[in-house]
């Protein structure tokens, strides 16, 4: 079997489809028989041979499967990956974003018989790049139990997938965070919950964008959202038996998003705040640069001589904002 379809074998077993003629369970067989091939027949890696460079192409294979699964097997289940922009690029592209200009003309009164308006012209938008950052974790040995039978392939990709996934959502999180915090009034409102105070807020994104808003938030955030005004009383306790908080203010949808942890700590990353936010513009940038990486490490470098392996990606996060936004810091 050639590379181009052990990678497409191992991408479909991981997600659950049949193969041609294959189970995902023979798709499993098959593709450990394929990688101890590549590891010149044997069910072990030497460190020898990985130092003398004949394990590469093993290597190469399982990267470009780590690739394939978490990069384009992002966590959509996040609410605010439907306003995210995705671009994967070659090491050393390109890497910028045409922002534009969602400026209107002005529209002048002017007497019969004249032409005497002002020109105009609405100026292009920011070029803006996004920084990435080579992100790593190091596994142990278990390339070694997956070539030996006695780990399953799809366990290394699953425990991959989700490690990058958190940290991918947890770098998403920092950034929305960060860009609504710039936000200044009358597209920022802070303190106790006030139904007036945020049905003001979404009339001023609305009236600026000419787009119909939604309201995102933690779970602890939406749930302050209390006693609104002629909300049908049937209604609203079915919101909050299924939910936990209400569906709707007045007309504007609220949709809750699990929260996250900041790195070494308890404390959440999304605070009691409320995101307003109004139309389809893919405010967070995301760009994935190069390929995966996996770099084996030393055996001797480690008392038990056992097998450490780098995996690692570069990628960044940005927000970046064409359409007016608001929130409502909630104490």
């Amino acid at each position: 079997m050639d590379n181009v379809n052990l990678v497409k074998l191992a991408i479909d077993a991981y997600r659950g489809r049949v193969a041609g003629d294959y189970s995902v369970d023979d798709s499993m067989k098959v593709l450990r028989e394929a990688l101890v091939e590549l590891n010149g027949g044997s069910t072990k890696l030497d460190y020898r041979a990985i130092r003398d460079g004949k394990c590469n192409g093993l290597f190469a294979i399982v990267e470009e499967i780590i690739t394939k699964t978490v990069v384009e097997g992002l966590p959509e289940n996040c609410p605010l990956f439907d306003y995210v922009e995705t671009r994967n690029l070659k090491l050393g592209d390109t890497n910028l974003f045409k922002i534009k200009d969602n400026g209107t003309f002005v529209v002048a009164d002017i007497a019969e018989g004249t032409q005497g308006v002002r020109r105009q012209r609405i100026f292009g938008g920011q070029t803006v790049a996004v920084e990435t950052q080579l992100k790593a974790i190091k596994i142990y040995e278990e390339l070694n139990r997956v070539l030996a039978g006695r780990v399953d392939f799809n366990e290394l990709i699953d425990t991959v997938v989700k490690s990058f996934n958190i940290k991918i959502n947890t770098d998403m999180y920092n950034a929305v965070v960060g860009g609504f915090d710039g936000l200044v009034a009358p597209y920022k409102e802070a303190g106790s919950f006030s139904e007036d105070k945020l049905m003001t807020l979404i009339d001023h994104v609305e009236a600026a964008t000419g787009k119909v808003a939604v309201i995102l938030g933690s779970k602890q955030a939406v749930r302050k959202i209390t006693n609104i005004t002629g909300a049908d009383a049937n209604s609203a306790k079915e919101d909050l038996y299924n939910l936990g908080y209400f569906g709707k203010f007045h007309t504007t949808p609220i949709i809750a998003m699990n929260n996250a942890h900041k790195r070494g700590s308890t404390d959440f990353i999304l605070n009691n705040d409320l995101y307003i936010i109004a139309g389809d513009d893919k405010f967070i940038k995301f760009v994935h640069e190069g390929d995966s990486l996996i770099i084996p490490g030393n055996p001797l470098d480690n008392a038990d001589l056992s097998q450490e392996y780098l995996l690692a990606q570069r990628y960044g996060l940005k927000t970046i904002f064409a359409e007016q936004f608001g929130v409502y810091q909630l104490s």
